[in-house]
C-alpha cells in the first residue's frame, strides 16, 4: 500500500498544472497584474512554447526520417554536416530561409499567399491538442476530440488552394487528389475516434487519458478486439490523411513534378514541408492519446512495478509512445510501393470505412454488455504485443549485424563495397 501511495504522489509531482497555477499566482498575487494582463502574458508564453516545440520536433523528425530511410535502404543518411550529420537539417533550414520567394505569373496572389498559412495554422492548431503530461494539455475542451477534427481539416483547404491558385495544371491535379484523399480518410479517422469515446465516455482529451490509467488500462487492452481494429484503421487512415507514403500520390514526382506545392519556393515550400512532418507526429500523438494511454505509464496491478513506472515522467511516456508510432509509420512508408489513386479510394470507401462502421457497432455492443475492461483479456493482448515486438527486435538486430558485415564505413562516405 505504501508503494501505491508513492506512485500516486509521484503522479502529482509531475502534474504540470502545479507550475501553471504557481505562475498565475506569481502574476496576479505577487506582481499584482490585473486578470486580463495575466491571461494575455500566459497566452503569449504558451503560444511561444507551442511554436518552439513545433520547430524542434520538426527538426528531430526530418533527421529521423533521413536516418530511418537510409537504414531501410542500406545507407547511412546525412554524415557530412556536423557529427553524424546532426547539423544537416539546420543547414537546410538556413538555405530555405535565404531563398527568394516569388509569385507565379497569372496566379491568384491572395490565395497563393494564403494557402501555406492555412496549412501551418491547421497543423499547429491540431498540435495544440496533444496531451504532453498530466496538467499539460494546452487545448482541453469537453468536446476536444470533435474540435481537433475540425481544426485539422483546415489543412485540406490549404492544400486545395495551393494547387488552384498556382496556375499550374500539375499542381491542380495534385491538389484535387490530395483533397479527395484527405476528406475521404477523415471519415475513418472520425469513426475510430467515436469508437474510442464510446469506451471512455468522454470527448475531453484529459478525460480520455485518465480513463486509461488503471492496470492494463490502455484502450488497446481494455477494448481488446474492437480497440485493436480501430487502432490499425486509425494508423492507416492517419497515414493517408497526412499524405504519407504509400498514400503520397499527391506528390508523385514521376507524373506531377512535386505536387500541389510545385510553384512554391523558400518558406512557402517550407511551411508545407514542416506541416507534413508535424502531421505525421500529430497522427502518432493522437494514436498514443486514444489507444496507448497518452502520458499514463503501463500498470499491471503489482504495486512495486507500478511504483517504478510512476517514477518516469508522463512527458517521457508520451514522447516514447509517439516516436514509436512515428517509427512504425516511417517503416510503412519505406516498405510499401506508392498506390494508385483508384486503389487509395477503393481502400477507404470499400474496406476501411465499412469496417470502421462495423467496428463502431461492435464496440457499442461490447460496452453495453460489459465485455470491456476485463483484466485477463488485457493480459493476453499485452502478451501478444510483447511477442510481436520481440520478433521485430530480433530481426532488426540480425539485419543490423548483416549490414555492418556487408558494408565498410569509410570516413564520411556512405558505404564502399569491396572491389
Amino acid at each position: 500500500m505504501g508503494q501505491g501511495r508513492l506512485g500516486r504522489a509521484l503522479l502529482i509531482m509531475f502534474d504540470f498544472s502545479i507550475i501553471s497555477t504557481w505562475f498565475n499566482d506569481l502574476l496576479q498575487v505577487t506582481l499584482g497584474c490585473p486578470s486580463w494582463l495575466a491571461i494575455t502574458i500566459e497566452c503569449v508564453i504558451v503560444g511561444l512554447l507551442i511554436i518552439v516545440g513545433y520547430a524542434l520536433l520538426a527538426i528531430a523528425l526530418i533527421f529521423m526520417e533521413r536516418k530511418v530511410c537510409a537504414y531501410f535502404q542500406c545507407r547511412l543518411g546525412p554524415m557530412r554536416v556536423g557529427p553524424w550529420g546532426l547539423l544537416q537539417v539546420f543547414a537546410d533550414v538556413l538555405k530555405m530561409l535565404i531563398k527568394e520567394i516569388f509569385f507565379v505569373d497569372k496566379a491568384d496572389k491572395l490565395l497563393y499567399a494564403l494557402a501555406p498559412v492555412l496549412v501551418i495554422v491547421g497543423s499547429v492548431g491540431a498540435f495544440s491538442f496533444l496531451p504532453w503530461n498530466n496538467g499539460a494539455v494546452i487545448l482541453d475542451f469537453n468536446v476536444g476530440i470533435f474540435l481537433y477534427t475540425a481544426v485539422s481539416a483546415i489543412g485540406v483547404i490549404g492544400v486545395f488552394l495551393a494547387g488552384w491558385s498556382s496556375n499550374n495544371k500539375y499542381g491542380l491535379v495534385s491538389a484535387m487528389r490530395g483533397a479527395v484523399q484527405m476528406i475521404s480518410y477523415e471519415m475513418s479517422l472520425g469513426l475510430c475516434l467515436i469508437t474510442a469515446t464510446i469506451l471512455t465516455g468522454t470527448m475531453q482529451v484529459s478525460g480520455i487519458v485518465e480513463a486509461q490509467s488503471g492496470p492494463f488500462g490502455w484502450l488497446i487492452f481494455q477494448g481488446h478486439v474492437p480497440a485493436i481494429i480501430a487502432f490499425f484503421i486509425f494508423l492507416i487512415a492517419g497515414n493517408a490523411e497526412a499524405n504519407r507514403g504509400p498514400f503520397d500520390l499527391a506528390e508523385a514526382e514521376s507524373e506531377l513534378t512535386a505536387g500541389y506545392h510545385t510553384e512554391y519556393s523558400g518558406m512557402g515550400f517550407g511551411f508545407y514541408y514542416l506541416a507534413e512532418f508535424l502531421n505525421l507526429f500529430i497522427v502518432a500523438g493522437m494514436t498514443t492519446l486514444v489507444f496507448l494511454g497518452g502520458w499514463c505509464p503501463i500498470h499491471i496491478g503489482v504495486d512495486g512495478f507500478d511504483a517504478v513506472m510512476d517514477y518516469i515522467p508522463g512527458i517521457v511516456w508520451f514522447l516514447g509512445k509517439a516516436f514509436a508510432m512515428v517509427w512504425l509509420l516511417m517503416w510503412i512508408k519505406w516498405t510499401f510501393p506508392r498506390l494508385r489513386i483508384d486503389q487509395i479510394l477503393n481502400l477507404e470507401w470499400k474496406y476501411l470505412m465499412p469496417l470502421a462502421l462495423f467496428n463502431l457497432i461492435l464496440m457499442t455492443v461490447c460496452v453495453a454488455c460489459g465485455l470491456t475492461g476485463i483484466m485477463g483479456v488485457g493480459i493476453v493482448v499485452a502478451a501478444v504485443i510483447i511477442v510481436v515486438l520481440a520478433i521485430i527486435a530480433i530481426r532488426a538486430i540480425k539485419f543490423s549485424a548483416q549490414f555492418k558485415e556487408a558494408q565498410h564505413l569509410v570516413g564520411v562516405d556512405a558505404a564502399i563495397k569491396k572491389d
